[in-house]
């Protein structure tokens, strides 16, 4: 390689370099940026600024995710089918709130299929797309649960809609329902197909504060 490509090429990985360090640095930055008063960034006018700063504020949807805030004790019960006697077992969880408020975290600790069990969730709200989004992974499982949701204040209940991986029947489909029943009690049920098509409740936890 000649000494001119050689610069160019040197060159050229320093603008890239340059490029990847900003990133960061400009998702610091951030916050402070678009706070009240400050100019808005270069390549940025006031109408893009707003919009940053109402998609990046938390708001009264997050203020939903509060309430689970905390330590709880959880007692599960899942059914392989509609007519399979339910596992029942119980465990820990430990919801914190994580980012400034935008998500909270759950971990939860336990036993399945007379196994330890570790799960991790987090859960948000997406102001953009106007809806609450979840991920959850654990130790029975090397693929992730996503879904999305919306909740009824009327009702106190979050209803979830989404998709997992399942080694008998490949992908599947599922509906959740997370209903806030008093200040230290909430419930969570899960809800699919069998292998005909037809829905069953395929688990159900009750939650108690600790």
């Amino acid at each position: 390689m000649s000494r001119r490509i050689l610069k160019i090429f040197i060159f050229v990985l320093g603008l890239v370099g340059m490029g990847v360090c900003s990133i960061p640095v400009f998702a610091e930055d951030t916050p402070a940026m678009m706070a009240e008063g400050n100019k808005a960034p270069a390549g940025m006018d006031d109408e893009m600024m707003a919009k940053m700063k109402e998609y990046g504020t938390p708001n009264e949807n997050h203020k939903v995710l509060e309430y689970f805030i905390g330590s709880w004790m959880h007692t599960v019960k899942w059914w392989m089918s509609p007519d399979a006697p339910p596992e029942v077992s119980s465990g820990s969880t430990e919801v914190k709130s994580i980012l400034g408020g935008r998500f909270i975290e759950q971990t939860a600790i336990g036993t399945s299929m007379g196994q330890p069990f570790e799960g991790r969730g987090i859960i948000g709200y997406d102001n953009v797309k106007k809806e609450y989004n979840s991920i959850w992974i654990d130790s029975m499982a090397t693929g992730m649960m996503t879904a999305t949701a919306t909740y009824d204040a009327a009702t106190k209940t979050m209803t979830e809609k989404g998709t997992a991986s399942c080694p008998i029947n490949g992908e599947i489909f599922f509906r959740n329902e997370i209903k806030i029943v008093d200040d230290n009690t909430y419930t969570y049920e899960m809800y699919t197909n069998d292998k005909s098509g037809k829905g069953f409740k395929m688990m159900e936890i009750t939650y108690k504060r600790q």
